[in-house]
């Protein structure tokens, strides 16, 4: 699995014999895998693109796995990215790789393992057919779930080809399941410890005794592959879960996590965030909320009221973003403004998009919302300490003092909340504005962030009338 020669279909070797006087090398897969991480390591590039928050704790761990060789566990609850790192690594495959032509199993042209393969190479010695196959071709992956049996995996007797005259104890009967087809290449399994037992034991037989039992008789599958797999930690770690010897197969067990902070968690949003189209009109989302909505999902994952075996996964963050900017639209397109910019007042809206997302640990009806509505007034008030210092809101809170009224509200123009306090100089920190100046929308979402900061900070009242509130002074 050197270099390929030839940097096109037409001038890559066709037969065994130009594949030879090329020079072309085979070499074992994960020999293959860890040849392309030296050399990415060596150029200063990651191993694995577009993930986040990982550079200090997995990624060094993958790296000392990918240089060793071995075999990888991913353990981590929903939503950490394992399957995203997982297929990620087939970009560490070589562009293409030769294999005997009309081969099921990707067979090495130099070492075929199926008998069809062995059987045309002892035929057609230096003429045999050479044919190449991309990264994809030699990734597979399965979910494993309890009905899955080892023809899924492995093989099954094909009845069409016994039906044509062969015997049974003919290998050629034989119906290649997931794992030879990638044989030369990377097999995943997620969820592992779903896999039942007896199916563990066959996979453990192919990649370590390199046999397997098929209705009643042994078949040889010396196969070349790198397995990866994924569990949760409370799955992986219970005792007969796993069994032993598959277990010690993996030579690495990495731990995933979320992330450790809001800015991490932003980071990762900004990436795999897909808001609606808002066609001509302007999108503007103040730093702040999107810090707002990181926060939710922090504080849900240290919630004893949310259940931690099943996790708060980053596509939460995600979804409430898309949300969030879904429900800004909507009062833009219904109130025919030209800037969608969310505000606290659409913070309500993220209740139906966390809902489906998290596990609570109580069962009482109705107890679920007023949950999300605690973590999402926890996660305002730590945003607005963390922007907002109190000699920047006195203008503000003075001329609440002295008898102002504010409104906000989801059915209110941006230029309706401004103008309640025109006049008034330095309503709240400019540093809380949009990228882009001064707008209506920016206004009002800065304005609604002192109000009910300085709300929870129980400087202000707040009455609820329809679906407006009314700040006033305390």
């Amino acid at each position: 699995m050197a270099s390929e020669p030839g940097s096109s279909s037409t001038t890559r070797p066709a037969t065994l014999g130009e594949l030879r006087a090329s020079g072309w090398q085979s070499v074992p897969v994960k020999e293959e895998i860890r040849r392309n991480a030296v050399a990415r390591l060596a150029a200063g590039d990651a191993i694995v693109e577009g993930v986040h928050g990982y550079e200090d704790s997995v990624l060094p761990q993958l790296e000392n796995a990918l240089l060793a060789g071995h075999d990888v566990v991913f353990l981590g609850e929903r939503g950490q990215a394992k399957s995203r790192i997982i297929r990620s690594l087939v970009q560490l495959l070589d562009p293409h790789l030769p294999i005997v032509a009309g081969s099921e199993i990707h067979d090495d042209p130099y070492a075929p393992v199926s008998p069809f393969a062995r059987e045309l190479v002892a035929e057609a010695g230096d003429d045999t057919p050479i044919a190449w196959v991309g990264r994809d071709e030699r990734y597979g992956e399965k979910l494993a779930t309890p009905d899955i049996s080892i023809a899924d995996l492995i093989g099954e007797v094909d009845p069409i080809k016994v039906a044509e005259g062969r015997y049974l104890s003919d290998e050629l009967t034989i119906h290649y399941g997931l794992v030879p087809r990638t044989n030369r290449g990377i097999f995943a399994i997620n969820e592992l410890p779903d896999l039942a037992e007896r199916i563990q034991v066959g996979l453990l037989n192919v990649l370590e005794e390199r046999d397997v039992q098929i209705r009643g008789y042994k078949v040889r599958l010396p196969l070349d592959v790198f397995l990866v797999a994924s569990a949760n930690p409370e799955d992986y770690t219970n005792r007969g879960r796993i069994i032993t010897p598959l277990k010690d197969r993996f030579g690495a067990q990495i731990r995933t996590h979320y992330p450790l902070d809001a800015e991490m968690e932003m980071a990762i949003t900004a990436q795999e965030v897909r808001p609606p189209a808002a066609g001509e009109r302007v999108v503007c989302v103040a730093p702040f909320m999107r810090r707002i909505v990181a926060e939710l999902s922090q504080l849900a994952r240290e919630s004893t009221e949310v259940n931690q075996r099943s996790g708060v996964s980053v596509r939460m963050t995600i979804t409430n973003e898309e949300t969030l900017v879904a429900n800004a639209l909507r009062r833009a397109l219904r109130l025919g403004e030209d800037e969608v910019a969310p505000r606290v007042s659409d913070l309500p809206a993220l209740a139906a998009s966390t809902m489906g997302k998290v596990e609570f640990e109580t069962v009482d009806d109705g107890r679920e919302g007023q949950i999300i509505e605690r973590l999402v007034s926890k996660a305002v008030l730590n945003v607005y300490r963390e922007e907002v210092r109190a000699d920047e809101v006195r203008p503000l809170l003075a001329a609440v003092e002295d008898g102002l009224t504010v409104e906000a509200g989801p059915d209110m123009t941006s230029a309706e909340i401004v103008a309640q306090v025109e006049g008034l100089a330095e309503p709240f920190p400019a540093a809380l504005m949009c990228t882009g100046g001064e707008t209506p929308g920016g206004i009002a979402a800065a304005l609604e962030l002192v109000l009910e900061g300085l709300h929870l900070s129980k400087r202000l009242n707040k009455d609820p009338f329809g679906e407006r509130t009314l700040y006033t002074a305390r």
